[in-house]
């Protein structure tokens, strides 16, 4: 990519640069160590400086030897507050952070100029667009004084704006014939996400749709058209996925110039021969939930246990919970028909508003740790009084075991295990939810009687939070309750890419996905016998809702009749095959964008 005698400098634009906001900090973050690879000093990364996230990843540096730190130094002559640093993750990418305070008073004429320049509707009380707009300005600002600092003509500038949140410099930079060539990406469109969750034809319909009447009902007009215009007026346009794609034709005007599919830093989940060691050790700290969880009712054999998961937003049927939860009762009705003698535990982790953790789930769990420790100290006290009566004595009669222990310890253990034992079938849900009545997975769970019954071989624990190492129900946190698990659900009806599924093969697990997914889409256009290598895409374009649950069903049936030595064995081909969705394979796709850009006239 060398422009006559220099190479070019890229600036990356996007809302969650050093802001933990979604999906797309995951991206930025992730292809950090690619990007610094290949641009080194002359690559930084723009976003708006929010103090609580900002401290914690952000390092100042003292680095203004170069012109994106000579550019740094002139916004602060001019008054600007400008933080220049190092984002502290793998790679440790220059970054410049912009206040927004410090628009203050200026917003309504930043508001006023940009629409009367471009006429794009901006609503009163929106805080989020008044950042946005804020934000824009300061980094066209920014990038007035790159550009006065560099020689376009022999060391071109690249600008790459991730969203529309990022994308209100685009037509300023566009007015004032600024000499940066521009580089839009979306990672999912405005009205595909409003319309897939009330639309289930949303693909088929998708010619048919009026943008601008759309984006006026759900009152995302202003996204909406600065996301549209950033598309129209950008030099390369891109996308992550073919699905995306399509709704970019329709409702930004314009195809994608090709396709940017979502990677990881697979180092950061490398485990080498280690990770079939880490699942055990992990699987084994969820038995220990599951005993507390369901052993006070009724037990099973833990070593024919097989643990599902599914987890992201609460998007019930964007994300497939609906299809998941349906699957999984058509699954319970097989494995009890064929008298498969295993049982599955299906985890459903998503973020939903509750009152406290269940109190059962908390008492039951405190109340095995006590039986646990009682038979420790039980253990112990045998085994010295054992010890020392086998070395003493002279018969070779071994004494009786019940003669070791204190009747203290006797009594506690029985009134523990009373205590802990019950009728009460064990609780399908972790937490006390704020809309129990109104949340649609316990809608479902009560339509279907899925109640963990003792002959459900598959059983549901819905938690409705974020697994962390702090949690008192499962002390670990979310990448090891992963690698615990033997199989991740993610069959998305609506998702741009998916990094749920990408991240668990990453880790060991085999997982399911869609074919309405940019993950499971790219896999089935790019890996051969994925199938087999741990990768299962449940086929939902053009299909009724009835045949893609029984599709799924189907996959996880043939999961769980796989022998221990098949699963071992598709473990190690899942974390293989996730190499290829590392950066180091993908960045390629947005070095042909950059080329594109720069060529582009």
């Amino acid at each position: 990519m060398n422009i006559n005698n220099q190479l070019p400098i890229l600036a990356e634009i996007a809302w969650e640069v050093c802001n933990q906001v979604g999906g797309i900090y995951t991206v930025l973050r992730s292809k950090a160590p690619a990007a610094v690879d290949k641009w080194g000093q002359r690559y930084v990364l723009l976003g708006p400086y929010m103090r609580n996230n900002a401290m914690a990843e952000f390092e100042p540096t003292t680095d203004y030897e170069n012109p994106i730190g000579k550019a740094v130094l002139n916004m602060r002559q001019a008054g600007y507050e400008v933080f220049y640093g190092n984002w502290l993750i793998t790679g440790r990418p220059k970054v410049v952070l912009f206040s927004l305070q410090q628009i203050g008073g200026m917003l309504q004429k930043i508001r006023y100029d940009f629409w009367k320049a471009h006429q794009i509707p901006l609503p009163e009380n929106s805080e989020l667009v008044n950042g946005v707009v804020a934000f824009g300005y300061l980094v066209t600002e920014f990038l007035k004084r790159l550009v006065m600092q560099t020689d376009t003509q022999s060391q071109p500038i690249l600008a790459h704006f991730h969203e529309w949140m990022a994308a209100t410099p685009i037509p300023d930079i566009r007015r004032m014939n600024m000499p940066v060539k521009i580089v839009f990406t979306t990672h999912a469109t405005q009205l595909g996400r409003y319309l897939c969750g009330g639309d289930t034809h949303f693909y088929q319909n998708l010619p048919l749709y009026n943008w601008q009447r759309e984006a006026g009902r759900f009152g995302v007009e202003a996204a909406a058209t600065i996301e549209r215009m950033a598309a129209l007026m950008c030099d390369a346009f891109t996308t992550v996925s073919d699905v995306t794609g399509r709704e970019c034709l329709y409702f930004l005007g314009r195809k994608p110039d090709m396709i940017t599919p979502n990677g990881l830093n697979i180092v950061r989940y490398e485990a080498l021969h280690e990770f079939q060691v880490l699942h055990k050790e992990y699987k084994d700290k969820i038995n220990q939930f599951v005993m507390g969880h369901f052993f006070h009712n009724y037990k099973f054999d833990l070593n024919e246990t097989l643990y599902f998961f599914t987890s992201g937003r609460f998007e019930y049927v964007n994300k497939g919970y609906d299809l998941t939860l349906e699957a999984l009762s058509r699954l319970n009705y097989l494995m009890q028909r064929y008298r498969v003698n295993k049982t599955v535990i299906m985890f459903i982790v998503t973020k939903q508003s509750y009152h406290t953790i269940n109190p059962i789930a908390l008492q039951s769990r405190a109340l095995l740790e006590e039986i646990r420790q009682t038979c420790i100290a039980i253990q112990q006290q045998v085994g010295e009084r054992m010890f020392y009566e086998v070395a003493a004595g002279s018969n070779q009669k071994l004494p009786a075991l019940n003669d070791f222990i204190d009747e203290y310890w006797r009594l506690r253990l029985r009134r523990t295990v009373q205590a802990w034992k019950t009728e009460q079938l064990p609780i399908v849900v972790t937490h006390n939810l704020i809309n129990d009545s109104g949340d649609p997975i316990i809608q479902f769970i009560r339509k279907s009687g899925m109640y963990n019954k003792p002959e459900d071989r598959v059983k549901i624990v819905y938690h409705p939070d974020f697994i962390t190492s702090t949690s008192p129900l499962f002390g670990m946190d979310y990448t090891q309750f992963v690698r615990g698990c033997h199989l991740g659900i993610f069959p998305s009806y609506y998702e741009p890419w998916g990094y749920t599924p990408l991240e668990s093969i990453a880790s060991g697990v085999p997982a399911v996905t869609s074919d309405l997914a940019g993950f499971g889409d790219y896999v089935m256009k790019n890996i051969e016998d994925y199938a087999n290598k741990g990768i299962y895409v449940v086929q939902r374009q053009n299909r009724r809702f009835d045949e893609a649950a029984n599709d799924l069903a189907y996959k996880m049936f043939t999961f769980v009749q796989k022998s221990r030595r098949e699963r071992i064995y598709q473990r190690n081909l899942a974390e293989n095959v996730s190499a290829e969705f590392d950066w180091k394979n993908l960045y390629r796709y947005y070095e042909r964008a950059y080329h594109t850009a720069i060529y582009r006239r």
